[in-house]
């Protein structure tokens, strides 16, 4: 009970801090349709900046995705629950259908790491689908890095400011071979970091 009332109290004062978050923006945000990524540990401002869009957020299944599902709810997100981890065939379907109509966002890196290296997910589900994939830069002036969580989370600080750099990528061609796929992860990688 204690817990629950605390994951509350966590989630209300996000959301409050969250409002004076001064983000700016380079580059175009999508409106239409495709998958945006961006790291695990920066994943705040990341999802912030996609509020209320109609867009769909990939969270994991476990304790810690209900409390991200709890903050997301209040930014307007619906959901598509699970990882590699946790039936991720079903995960996979699931992204290609709703990316070729919607906005969807995950951390290639989440939920367990390794930090800050790109699983297939996202590039597969692109490609796949046909659908514009989106990488984001984020950089926070101000704030507090967890230290002992696996991704080095980063909690911005009240009226921080934060530069959002968003770049697209759609040069899939038809019947990429695996080796290919492998290289644009490494490419994509090596831009985000």
């Amino acid at each position: 009970m204690k817990l629950l009332l605390l994951h509350k109290v966590a989630i209300s004062l996000i959301h409050l801090i969250s409002k004076t978050w001064k983000i700016n923006i380079q580059g175009e945000i999508p409106s239409q349709n495709g998958i945006i990524i961006f790291w695990h540990h920066l994943m705040l401002p990341s999802w912030k900046l996609f509020q209320n869009i109609k867009a769909y957020a990939v969270v994991s299944s476990s304790k810690d995705g209900e409390l991200l599902v709890a903050l997301l709810k209040k930014w307007g997100f619906d959901f598509i629950r699970g990882s590699s981890n946790q039936g991720s065939k079903d995960v996979m379907q699931n992204i290609v259908s709703k990316s070729r109509n919607h906005i969807i966002l995950m951390t290639p890196d989440g939920p367990k790491g390794p930090r800050m290296k790109m699983k297939h997910g996202a590039i597969i589900a692109a490609y796949r689908s046909n659908s514009p994939l989106f990488y984001l830069n984020v950089n926070i002036k101000k704030k507090i890095i967890f230290k002992k969580s696996w991704d080095k989370f980063e909690l911005p600080l009240p009226f921080s400011k934060i530069d959002i750099k968003i770049s697209k990528y759609n040069e899939f061609h038809i019947n990429m071979k695996n080796n290919e796929l492998d290289e644009l992860i490494n490419i994509i990688e090596r831009k985000m970091n």
